[in-house]
């Protein structure tokens, strides 16, 4: 054989393979690597940049126990993190119903934000003049129909006329941030912009003020489960998320299919600030809902949309931002090494999909595999 014929037949060194299939137990497994992975390297990095550490490298043990004292050393801070979680798991379920019939909502955001709003409108002109549970409810079915008109406009336009629903909901997230500046002025004249916590509108207190939160999270994220997996609706949004076509063929409406369920998201959505508004926050701003519309646009993809390993990601996520919060607070550094950190862990996490999806083939192995055929032939 020439040496032509050989470069010709020679393998790369390195090639890749998508994989046909992995069990749910292995792909798991690499996520947790990934984490560990990534919190070694914020730990490396703590040790390079942070002053203290610096001087002490002996202590850079003491980064990962800040980490996680960010979230669980004492019962309030525990508490306060399932309270996040539950929050930032209702929004992400709230985009999960979308994601799922492959409608880009961008828009949690603002949708969330404007059901805050919604809420804290009807404390502001009618708290102290109606019984609380009267006021609780209007808050309720305010901020639920104010989350489902700004996800349904969008959902008008993509049905009707095809426009891009990612760059839509997007642009409605800035509409929904002016819209609650211009509320804050006439709500406030002395110019301050800060409502301040009003004093009506808070949801009962069951064991402490985080449990009904919760509870609610928990339960939405458990019935959306079953919706979506074993309901008619939720086999429509499946379909019509894998192909339109197939849609059309088996006689589903897509267009009544995409506006029914961005009504559903717009409605998750308005629970979501309905929670912030009468069980956390009692005002609103327009930080109100913290990014929270965005960072759910994350747990719902590393749940792969699956309701329940929603509640593991969205957890995970939490941690990062209390654990990174923690170190910035102890350690005395800037906001930014926070987001650093997380940046960091989630670009291993997002990495460990490559390696989910993809299997890595060296030369020498290959080359053995098939110098064992050729000496069974």
């Amino acid at each position: 054989m020439s040496k032509s014929q050989k470069s010709e037949t020679r393998e790369p060194l390195i090639h890749l393979s998508k994989r046909s299939s992995i069990s749910a137990g292995k792909a798991w497994a690499i996520r947790i690597i990934a984490v560990i992975l990534g919190l070694l390297v914020c730990g490396i990095a703590a040790f390079l940049l942070i002053e203290k550490l610096q001087q002490k490298p002996e202590r850079i043990g003491e980064f990962y126990q800040t980490f996680i004292r960010g979230s669980f050393s004492t019962s309030r801070k525990i508490w306060k993190y399932l309270k996040y979680t539950s929050i930032l798991l209702c929004v992400s379920l709230a985009l999960t119903v979308a994601f799922r019939m492959r409608f880009w909502n961008i828009g949690g955001e603002g949708q969330t934000l404007v059901s805050v709003l919604g809420a804290i409108a009807v404390d502001f002109y009618l708290g102290g003049k109606i019984p609380e549970w009267i006021l609780l409810i209007l808050m309720f079915f305010a901020a639920l129909t104010s989350g489902i008109v700004w996800a349904t406009i969008p959902a008008l336009f993509r049905a009707k006329w095809g426009t891009n629903e990612t760059l839509f909901t997007l642009m409605m997230n800035y509409v929904a941030t002016f819209l609650v500046s211009y509320f804050l002025v006439i709500w406030v004249p002395s110019g301050s912009s800060s409502l301040g916590k009003l004093k009506n509108g808070k949801l009962p207190i069951i064991y402490n003020e985080q449990t009904v939160i919760i509870l609610v999270a928990l339960l939405l994220a458990i019935g959306l489960y079953i919706y979506l997996n074993y309901t008619k609706h939720g086999y429509e949004i499946n379909v019509v998320g894998e192909s339109v076509r197939t849609a059309q063929y088996v006689g589903i409406n897509e267009k009544k299919v995409i506006i029914r369920t961005m009504i559903l998201s717009g409605a998750l959505c308005g629970l979501s600030g309905y929670l912030i508004a009468a069980g956390s926050d009692q005002t609103v701003t327009t930080n109100s809902v913290g990014g929270q519309g965005f960072t759910g646009i994350l747990v719902a993809w590393l749940g792969k949309f699956n309701p329940l390993a929603m509640i593991l990601t969205a957890g995970l996520i939490q941690m990062l931002n209390q654990g990174a919060s923690q170190i910035s607070q102890d350690f005395g550094v800037d906001n930014s090494l926070p987001n650093v950190i997380v940046g960091i862990v989630l670009f291993f996490i997002i990495a460990s999909e490559f390696f989910i999806n993809y299997e890595i083939h060296f030369r020498g192995r290959h080359g053995r595999a098939e110098a064992g055929k050729g000496a069974v032939k």
